[in-house]
């Protein structure tokens, strides 16, 4: 079965083309055929003017209809579009919807921060790891941060918060956000001997692969504060040279460190294990659930 996600992200969009894989004796298997990352960074308009202007609905248009070429070329059996913080936010946000219905017969749905944090929760994370017991799930994107505290499958607490990477670098993040977060987690983890982190998010991928872990491993708290040090260390300019990092990433990475160390020290979460999917993964995953479900009503 083949499966079709846009993300509509703060910093990019992106097109998620994946095929599922059945068999009677393993789960289902997942497997991207092809990741299609936009940087449109709509997050600078929403954010500051409370409005996308009309140089990035354009550039957002034209991006929409590559994007319904290459699914009519997929041909995969459903798909979701789905948009987060920065559409939300926008004033224009709901007739770019209607522009994009239009002009590229795409249905684009403008999500609320909890709605994404059951898709990204839909990725069953826990189920993937060794390790058991309590985990927050921390996705971190350009406008807003999701947290979601679950165990043995079950979710104990989700709230959507207003710090983002893109945000944090307009400094449109105020102090009472901050505390606020820090409140709701103490909070919720109060009582729980053992918290692991889990990782979603462009931005922890890439610190990942930069801190060389093998796959299964996870990363430290320590190993994060490094990082930031290490990256903090070079110019915008170096760290897209020297450091290989995308121009777009170069300038949000740091402020994400900050999101992740921040998060990890108020729950006291020592170790972050970072699957590498995010959204548009969780996405697909909703999809294949729903196509299930369809088959057994009409089987039944």
């Amino acid at each position: 079965m083949k499966f079709a996600a846009i993300d509509v992200g703060s910093n990019a969009v992106r097109l998620l083309l994946s095929r599922v894989f059945e068999n009677d004796q393993d789960p289902p298997y997942f497997r991207r055929e092809s990741l299609i990352r936009i940087p449109l960074r709509l997050g600078d308009d929403a954010f500051t003017s409370g409005k996308i202007s009309d140089e990035k609905v354009d550039m957002f248009i034209n991006t929409f209809k590559g994007f319904k070429y290459l699914m009519d070329a997929y041909q995969p059996i459903d798909y979701l579009a789905c948009a987060t913080s920065a559409m939300r936010e926008a004033s224009n946000g709901q007739q770019i919807v209607e522009t994009v219905r239009k002009k590229c017969k795409v249905k684009l749905d403008i999500i609320s921060g909890e709605f994404e944090a059951e898709i990204i929760k839909s990725n069953r994370i826990d189920s993937r790891l060794s390790r058991k017991g309590a985990f927050l799930y921390i996705d971190v994107g350009g406008g807003s941060t999701e947290l979601t505290l679950f165990a043995e499958g079950k979710t104990l607490a989700s709230r959507s918060f207003k710090i983002g990477t893109v945000r944090l670098l307009k400094d449109l993040v105020p102090r009472k956000s901050w505390e606020e977060m820090k409140r709701w987690i103490k909070s919720n983890v109060e009582g729980i001997a053992e918290i692991n982190g889990v990782g979603s998010g462009g931005n922890i991928s890439k610190l990942f692969q930069m801190a060389r872990k093998k796959h299964d491993k996870p990363l430290s708290y320590k190993d994060l504060k490094t990082l930031e040090h290490y990256i903090g260390f070079h110019t915008y300019e170096e760290r897209i040279r020297r450091l290989g990092l995308k121009p777009d990433r170069s300038d949000v990475i740091l402020p994400a460190v900050r999101i992740y160390t921040s998060v990890m020290k108020w729950a006291g979460i020592r170790k972050i294990y970072v699957p590498e999917i995010g959204l548009a993964d969780g996405i697909i995953r909703l999809l294949y659930d729903r196509e299930k479900n369809n088959q057994s009503r009409k089987n039944g």
